[in-house]
Protein backbone atom coordinates (compact mmCIF):
# COMPACT_ATOMS: atom_id res chain seq x y z
CA UNK A 1 0.00 0.00 0.00
CA UNK A 2 1.40 3.05 -1.17
CA UNK A 3 1.64 5.92 2.04
CA UNK A 4 2.03 9.68 0.92
CA UNK A 5 1.43 12.87 2.98
CA UNK A 6 0.07 14.93 0.39
CA UNK A 7 -1.31 14.70 -3.44
CA UNK A 8 -1.72 18.46 -5.14
CA UNK A 9 -3.72 17.57 -8.23
CA UNK A 10 -5.10 19.16 -10.70
CA UNK A 11 -8.16 20.25 -11.58
CA UNK A 12 -8.21 17.85 -14.67
CA UNK A 13 -6.57 14.69 -12.35
CA UNK A 14 -9.44 15.24 -9.55
CA UNK A 15 -11.98 13.58 -11.92
CA UNK A 16 -10.35 10.39 -12.93
CA UNK A 17 -8.57 10.66 -8.97
CA UNK A 18 -11.71 10.34 -7.02
CA UNK A 19 -13.79 8.01 -9.73
CA UNK A 20 -11.49 5.49 -8.35
CA UNK A 21 -11.01 6.20 -5.06
CA UNK A 22 -13.22 7.67 -2.19
CA UNK A 23 -11.97 9.43 1.14
CA UNK A 24 -12.66 7.75 5.12
CA UNK A 25 -11.87 9.15 8.35
CA UNK A 26 -10.39 12.45 7.23
CA UNK A 27 -9.04 13.52 10.63
CA UNK A 28 -7.32 11.07 13.18
CA UNK A 29 -6.64 8.13 10.74
CA UNK A 30 -6.52 9.74 7.17
CA UNK A 31 -6.82 7.40 4.12
CA UNK A 32 -8.38 6.94 0.71
CA UNK A 33 -9.54 3.55 -0.36
CA UNK A 34 -11.32 1.70 -3.61
CA UNK A 35 -14.44 2.99 -4.46
CA UNK A 36 -16.38 -0.32 -5.66
CA UNK A 37 -18.43 1.12 -8.26
CA UNK A 38 -19.06 -2.36 -10.36
CA UNK A 39 -21.02 -5.16 -9.00
CA UNK A 40 -21.50 -8.28 -9.84
CA UNK A 41 -25.00 -9.51 -10.77
CA UNK A 42 -25.41 -11.47 -7.59
CA UNK A 43 -24.82 -8.59 -5.78
CA UNK A 44 -26.91 -5.85 -7.93
CA UNK A 45 -29.80 -9.09 -7.60
CA UNK A 46 -29.34 -8.82 -3.63
CA UNK A 47 -29.29 -5.42 -3.22
CA UNK A 48 -32.12 -4.84 -5.31
CA UNK A 49 -35.07 -7.19 -3.34
CA UNK A 50 -33.36 -5.78 -0.55
CA UNK A 51 -34.38 -1.78 -1.22
CA UNK A 52 -37.37 -0.69 -0.32
CA UNK A 53 -37.62 2.00 -2.58
CA UNK A 54 -39.88 0.27 -5.09
CA UNK A 55 -42.70 -0.62 -2.24
CA UNK A 56 -42.15 3.41 -1.62
CA UNK A 57 -42.69 4.78 -4.43
CA UNK A 58 -45.42 2.18 -5.32
CA UNK A 59 -47.45 3.55 -2.43
CA UNK A 60 -46.55 7.15 -3.17
CA UNK A 61 -47.65 6.82 -6.79
CA UNK A 62 -51.23 4.93 -5.51
CA UNK A 63 -51.74 8.44 -3.61
CA UNK A 64 -54.52 11.02 -4.98
CA UNK A 65 -53.08 14.38 -6.35
CA UNK A 66 -54.24 16.23 -2.92
CA UNK A 67 -52.35 13.54 -0.93
CA UNK A 68 -49.64 14.04 -2.34
CA UNK A 69 -50.39 18.10 -2.22
CA UNK A 70 -50.55 17.29 1.65
CA UNK A 71 -47.06 15.83 1.72
CA UNK A 72 -45.71 19.06 0.05
CA UNK A 73 -47.01 21.16 2.58
CA UNK A 74 -46.01 19.33 5.45
CA UNK A 75 -42.50 18.57 3.57
CA UNK A 76 -42.30 22.72 3.62
CA UNK A 77 -41.98 22.65 7.60
CA UNK A 78 -38.80 20.69 7.27
CA UNK A 79 -37.19 21.42 4.02
CA UNK A 80 -38.34 18.61 2.32
CA UNK A 81 -40.08 18.20 -1.02
CA UNK A 82 -43.67 16.13 -0.89
CA UNK A 83 -41.75 12.65 -2.02
CA UNK A 84 -38.83 12.53 0.24
CA UNK A 85 -40.62 13.49 3.42
CA UNK A 86 -42.95 10.43 2.52
CA UNK A 87 -40.23 8.18 1.51
CA UNK A 88 -38.74 9.16 5.12
CA UNK A 89 -41.74 8.81 6.94
CA UNK A 90 -42.40 5.21 5.00
CA UNK A 91 -39.39 4.04 5.44
CA UNK A 92 -39.83 4.43 9.13
CA UNK A 93 -43.05 2.93 9.24
CA UNK A 94 -41.11 -0.26 7.67
CA UNK A 95 -38.70 0.09 9.77
CA UNK A 96 -40.81 -0.19 12.65
CA UNK A 97 -43.19 -2.28 11.35
CA UNK A 98 -46.17 0.09 10.95
CA UNK A 99 -48.52 -0.61 8.03
CA UNK A 100 -50.36 2.28 6.10
CA UNK A 101 -49.35 5.48 5.46
CA UNK A 102 -49.00 8.08 8.38
CA UNK A 103 -51.17 11.47 7.86
CA UNK A 104 -48.81 14.58 6.70
CA UNK A 105 -49.14 17.45 9.48
CA UNK A 106 -47.46 20.51 9.54
CA UNK A 107 -47.21 19.96 13.46
CA UNK A 108 -44.74 17.08 13.29
CA UNK A 109 -42.84 14.97 10.93
CA UNK A 110 -41.18 11.65 10.74
CA UNK A 111 -39.06 11.68 14.08
CA UNK A 112 -39.86 13.77 17.07
CA UNK A 113 -38.05 14.44 19.99
CA UNK A 114 -39.50 12.52 23.05
CA UNK A 115 -38.94 13.73 26.86
CA UNK A 116 -39.99 11.23 29.12
CA UNK A 117 -40.23 10.29 33.21
CA UNK A 118 -41.63 7.76 35.24
CA UNK A 119 -41.05 6.80 39.24
CA UNK A 120 -38.73 7.61 41.23
CA UNK A 121 -38.05 10.36 38.29
CA UNK A 122 -40.31 13.49 38.29
CA UNK A 123 -38.13 16.23 36.95
CA UNK A 124 -36.26 16.67 33.99
CA UNK A 125 -34.07 19.79 32.32
CA UNK A 126 -31.82 20.09 29.38
CA UNK A 127 -29.98 22.32 27.75
CA UNK A 128 -28.66 24.03 24.36
CA UNK A 129 -25.80 26.20 24.62
CA UNK A 130 -25.59 29.27 22.55
CA UNK A 131 -22.73 31.26 23.17
CA UNK A 132 -21.27 33.95 20.54
CA UNK A 133 -19.20 31.32 18.73
CA UNK A 134 -19.50 27.50 18.60
CA UNK A 135 -18.95 24.68 16.63
CA UNK A 136 -21.23 22.99 14.54
CA UNK A 137 -21.10 19.86 12.10
CA UNK A 138 -22.11 20.87 8.68
CA UNK A 139 -22.47 19.01 5.59
CA UNK A 140 -19.86 19.17 3.07
CA UNK A 141 -21.25 20.08 -0.57
CA UNK A 142 -20.85 17.47 -2.95
CA UNK A 143 -19.90 14.89 -0.92
CA UNK A 144 -22.12 12.14 -0.35
CA UNK A 145 -22.16 11.46 3.56
CA UNK A 146 -19.26 13.67 4.28
CA UNK A 147 -19.05 16.24 7.33
CA UNK A 148 -16.90 18.73 8.66
CA UNK A 149 -16.50 20.75 11.95
CA UNK A 150 -17.47 25.07 11.22
CA UNK A 151 -17.24 28.03 13.31
CA UNK A 152 -20.45 29.47 14.22
CA UNK A 153 -20.59 33.07 14.95
CA UNK A 154 -24.48 34.04 16.47
CA UNK A 155 -24.21 37.55 17.26
CA UNK A 156 -27.54 37.77 19.30
CA UNK A 157 -29.76 40.48 18.31
CA UNK A 158 -33.50 41.36 19.10
CA UNK A 159 -36.28 40.88 18.66
CA UNK A 160 -35.86 37.26 19.82
CA UNK A 161 -39.03 34.51 19.45
CA UNK A 162 -39.05 30.99 20.25
CA UNK A 163 -41.44 28.60 18.92
CA UNK A 164 -42.12 25.15 18.73
CA UNK A 165 -44.94 22.44 18.03
CA UNK A 166 -45.75 19.88 20.73
CA UNK A 167 -47.81 17.44 22.33
CA UNK A 168 -48.09 16.55 26.23
CA UNK A 169 -49.33 13.52 28.25
CA UNK A 170 -47.82 14.72 31.33
CA UNK A 171 -49.78 13.93 34.70
CA UNK A 172 -48.65 15.98 37.86
CA UNK A 173 -46.37 13.96 39.99
CA UNK A 174 -45.71 16.69 43.43
CA UNK A 175 -47.26 19.91 44.60
CA UNK A 176 -45.81 22.22 41.19
CA UNK A 177 -46.38 20.59 38.37
CA UNK A 178 -45.15 22.65 35.38
CA UNK A 179 -43.75 22.25 31.79
CA UNK A 180 -41.79 25.09 30.16
CA UNK A 181 -39.38 25.74 27.15
CA UNK A 182 -37.69 28.58 27.48
CA UNK A 183 -34.30 30.81 26.60
CA UNK A 184 -32.13 32.55 29.13
CA UNK A 185 -31.10 35.89 28.01
CA UNK A 186 -27.77 36.85 28.96
CA UNK A 187 -27.17 40.82 29.37
CA UNK A 188 -25.05 43.36 30.88
CA UNK A 189 -26.08 46.52 32.55
CA UNK A 190 -24.24 49.04 34.58
CA UNK A 191 -21.85 46.22 35.22
CA UNK A 192 -23.85 43.58 36.27
CA UNK A 193 -24.09 40.54 34.56
CA UNK A 194 -28.24 40.08 34.08
CA UNK A 195 -30.45 37.30 33.32
CA UNK A 196 -33.64 37.81 31.62
CA UNK A 197 -36.32 34.72 30.71
CA UNK A 198 -38.30 34.37 27.91
CA UNK A 199 -40.64 31.80 28.45
CA UNK A 200 -43.40 29.30 27.40
CA UNK A 201 -45.54 27.16 29.67
CA UNK A 202 -46.56 24.08 28.13
CA UNK A 203 -49.96 21.99 29.02
CA UNK A 204 -49.77 19.19 30.98
CA UNK A 205 -52.15 17.36 28.54
CA UNK A 206 -52.54 18.51 24.87
CA UNK A 207 -53.02 17.14 21.00
CA UNK A 208 -50.49 18.56 18.96
CA UNK A 209 -50.52 22.51 18.84
CA UNK A 210 -48.20 25.58 18.03
CA UNK A 211 -46.61 28.12 21.04
CA UNK A 212 -44.43 30.65 20.91
CA UNK A 213 -42.96 33.91 22.75
CA UNK A 214 -41.04 36.96 21.82
CA UNK A 215 -38.46 39.43 23.33
CA UNK A 216 -38.58 42.61 21.52
CA UNK A 217 -36.20 45.01 24.37
CA UNK A 218 -34.36 44.71 27.24
CA UNK A 219 -32.37 46.90 29.39
CA UNK A 220 -28.51 46.87 29.02
CA UNK A 221 -26.35 44.93 26.57
CA UNK A 222 -27.03 41.55 24.92
CA UNK A 223 -24.44 39.49 25.80
CA UNK A 224 -26.11 35.39 24.61
CA UNK A 225 -28.32 32.63 25.18
CA UNK A 226 -29.04 29.49 26.03
CA UNK A 227 -32.30 27.44 25.68
CA UNK A 228 -34.22 24.86 27.82
CA UNK A 229 -36.71 22.53 28.36
CA UNK A 230 -37.91 21.74 32.02
CA UNK A 231 -40.13 19.56 33.52
CA UNK A 232 -40.96 19.49 37.22
CA UNK A 233 -43.24 17.54 39.31
CA UNK A 234 -44.58 15.63 36.65
CA UNK A 235 -44.83 11.78 34.93
CA UNK A 236 -45.33 11.06 31.51
CA UNK A 237 -44.11 11.82 28.02
CA UNK A 238 -43.70 15.74 26.37
CA UNK A 239 -43.29 14.98 22.42
CA UNK A 240 -41.89 18.10 20.61
CA UNK A 241 -40.65 18.82 17.01
CA UNK A 242 -39.93 21.95 14.90
CA UNK A 243 -38.43 23.97 17.58
CA UNK A 244 -37.05 27.12 16.70
CA UNK A 245 -35.06 30.42 18.25
CA UNK A 246 -35.06 32.90 15.51
CA UNK A 247 -33.39 36.38 15.46
CA UNK A 248 -31.51 38.09 13.08
CA UNK A 249 -33.61 36.19 10.24
CA UNK A 250 -32.45 32.93 10.45
CA UNK A 251 -33.77 30.06 13.14
CA UNK A 252 -30.63 29.08 15.30
CA UNK A 253 -31.58 26.17 16.63
CA UNK A 254 -29.64 22.97 16.58
CA UNK A 255 -31.33 19.99 15.09
CA UNK A 256 -34.70 21.79 15.11
CA UNK A 257 -36.74 18.32 13.27
CA UNK A 258 -35.43 16.07 16.15
CA UNK A 259 -33.76 13.52 14.31
CA UNK A 260 -31.48 13.18 17.06
CA UNK A 261 -31.82 15.49 19.92
CA UNK A 262 -29.17 13.16 22.34
CA UNK A 263 -27.07 12.88 19.45
CA UNK A 264 -23.42 13.55 20.71
CA UNK A 265 -19.82 13.96 19.01
CA UNK A 266 -16.60 12.61 19.04
CA UNK A 267 -13.44 11.75 17.95
CA UNK A 268 -12.42 14.86 15.22
CA UNK A 269 -15.75 16.68 15.86
CA UNK A 270 -15.03 16.55 19.63
CA UNK A 271 -15.71 20.34 20.44
CA UNK A 272 -19.19 20.26 18.61
CA UNK A 273 -21.39 20.75 21.77
CA UNK A 274 -23.98 17.97 22.21
CA UNK A 275 -27.46 18.92 20.73
CA UNK A 276 -29.44 19.07 24.23
CA UNK A 277 -26.99 18.34 27.09
CA UNK A 278 -27.95 17.06 30.36
CA UNK A 279 -28.82 19.87 33.13
CA UNK A 280 -30.42 17.11 35.25
CA UNK A 281 -31.74 13.89 34.08
CA UNK A 282 -32.34 11.72 37.17
CA UNK A 283 -33.15 7.56 37.17
CA UNK A 284 -36.29 7.26 35.25
CA UNK A 285 -35.91 9.66 33.18
CA UNK A 286 -34.61 9.96 29.45
CA UNK A 287 -34.55 11.80 26.17
CA UNK A 288 -34.74 10.71 22.73
CA UNK A 289 -35.34 10.85 18.87
CA UNK A 290 -38.22 8.51 18.04
CA UNK A 291 -40.94 7.98 15.37
CA UNK A 292 -43.99 7.44 16.56
CA UNK A 293 -47.80 6.68 14.94
CA UNK A 294 -49.96 9.39 16.23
Amino acid sequence: MAKVTYVDLTTEQEVPFYSGLTAQDRFTFARLTRKVTLLSKKKVVGLTARSILPTIAAAWNALSEAEQAAWTTAGGECALNGYRLFVKDKAARIRNELAGNATPTTLHQVFVGNLHIEAPATNLKIVQLHPRAYWISQKVAGKKGMYQPVVVTEDLALPLEISLNYRAELTAAGPSPSARYYAKVWRSYQGQDLFTYLQIALDLSCDWKNALADLNSVVGTLISYDLYFELVDVEGDLYIDNVKSTHSGQNWVRDPYCQDIDQDFTRAFYQIPKHWAVVDVPDGAWYNSIYKDF
